[in-house]
């Protein structure tokens, strides 16, 4: 199997991969993955940001067979029973194809709005062990135990501890991909880094812990490493957190409040989704029900619900349907422990109050943050190591200067957002007040 890809270029699964990966893309619940963008309401600042989870999970199967026969050239080193065989092989790369099996609408921003209770993994794990689920028939067929095996490690766990490392870890496929992708699909240049050497820059070696590992070869491999991270950082700083893309979130969080308050008071709007109303009053919901709540889906409601009778769900979906975000300003960075947020968000409530708005729903707090590089204080397998010659295993924190000085540092961006109508009354106030923030910072351990 050759397809044409516009990250990777040309990819070929062939052979073993192209057994699983053939298989597998013939399953509904994969197919469904064409309908969640992978980054959601991005698009509205990033028009290229269409690309979807199917796109993603096919590239990181294409950098799992890359990572595959990374190991296979190197694992002379490894004790027998820690070399790869087929049935791993196979395992690992259905499992990076499926790893967002269960992903929801808008992204991560779902695993935020609906009343679901769970994070995506968890998802991803019962669509996999469905008996009614066609992935689960596949798999089974391809090999007796295969679908438990694939779940585990979707959850990080497998015999082979560096596989469910590379399925679920601090350098793994799902990152691998997604970075250049996004960056690609953006348009912008932020999440290039050099994945082939990347790649060749690891080698098996043993953790203090006695685990295998894939440690970074020598202080040559530092620079694709660095890239790498850097890349990850820029990409949280430039798109993912972008001011206008969280502005939109805000939107979106306010209309999934106002549902959830109509459903609870007997009142659903019209064209909203079953397996939500079933969310929104404590039914579960069934893994084929939850799987029917794609983007498509959402936004076929938000649409319907442009007409409600209820004035406030009619307008936020309106507004999102036309782009009309609210604005953002900065607060200051490190928390509100001197109550400079409390009080910004106080201000600006009082003034959309007082023009007859809901102020619940038309101004928050917002504060994205990140970690870029976080790692591990103890000796286990997690995070990265590089192997020195003549020198013991090392964490890659403490022989990378620049990688140190980040360790374990989050970075926070916190924003007042507030209708675009007040922008004026609400920075007049803040600067009265001296509420306004800097640039965001960096904050240690």
């Amino acid at each position: 199997m050759i397809l044409r890809d516009p990250v990777h270029g040309l990819v070929a699964f062939e052979g073993l991969a192209e057994e699983v990966v053939g298989r597998l893309l013939t399953a509904v619940e994969l197919q469904r993955l064409r309908g969640i963008r992978q980054l959601g309401f991005t698009s509205l600042v990033f028009p290229g940001a269409e690309h979807s989870r199917f796109s993603h999970a096919l590239g990181a199967a294409h950098v799992m067979v890359r990572y595959l026969e990374r190991i296979k050239a190197t694992q002379g080193i490894l004790p027998a029973t820690e070399r790869l065989d087929e049935e791993a092989e196979a395992d690992a790369l259905a499992a990076a194809l499926l790893h967002d099996l269960g992903h929801g609408a808008f992204s991560h921003l779902s695993e935020e709005v609906l009343p679901l209770g769970r994070p995506h993994e968890s998802w991803t794990v019962d669509a996999i062990m469905d008996p009614r689920g066609e992935v689960r028939g596949i798999l089974e067929s391809l090999s007796p135990g295969m679908p438990q095996r694939v779940a585990k490690l979707v959850r990080g766990e497998h015999r082979l501890g560096y596989l469910a490392r590379a399925v679920s870890g601090t350098i793994d496929v799902d990152r691998c991909d997604y970075l250049l992708r996004d960056s690609h699909m953006t348009g912008v240049s932020y999440g290039v880094y050099d994945l082939a050497w990347l790649l060749r820059a690891l080698t098996p070696a043993q953790a203090p812990s006695g685990d295998w590992v894939m440690a970074i070869e020598g202080r040559k491999g530092l620079p694709p490493i660095e890239g790498f991270f850097l890349a990850r950082q820029f990409m949280y700083q430039q798109v993912y957190h972008h001011k206008a893309t969280r502005a939109a979130e805000a939107i979106i969080r306010a209309i999934f409040t106002r549902t959830t308050e109509l459903v609870r008071e007997g009142a659903p709007p019209h064209g909203t989704p079953p397996a939500l109303v079933d969310a929104i009053e404590g039914r579960e919901v069934a893994v084929r029900d939850y799987l029917k709540l794609d983007d498509l889906c959402l936004l076929s409601a938000f649409r319907a619900w442009e007409e409600s009778k209820d004035a406030t769900l009619s307008e936020l979906t309106r507004r999102l349907s036309r782009r009309v975000l609210p604005k953002t300003v900065p607060l200051p960075v490190g928390g509100d422990a001197d109550g400079r947020w409390a009080r910004a968000l106080r201000e600006a409530r009082r003034i959309v109050h007082a023009a007859g708005l809901r102020p619940d729903l038309s101004v928050w707090v917002d504060n994205p943050s990140d970690v870029p590089f976080a790692e591990p204080d103890d000796e286990s397998p997690d995070g990265l190591w590089v192997t020195l010659r003549h020198q013991p295993v090392q964490r890659l924190g403490r022989i990378s200067f620049l990688l140190g000085e980040l360790r374990n540092k989050r970075i926070e961006r916190p924003r007042l957002v507030f209708p675009a109508d007040f922008r004026s009354e609400v920075e007049a106030v803040m600067a009265r007040e001296g509420l306004g923030g800097s640039a965001p910072t960096w904050r240690g351990p």
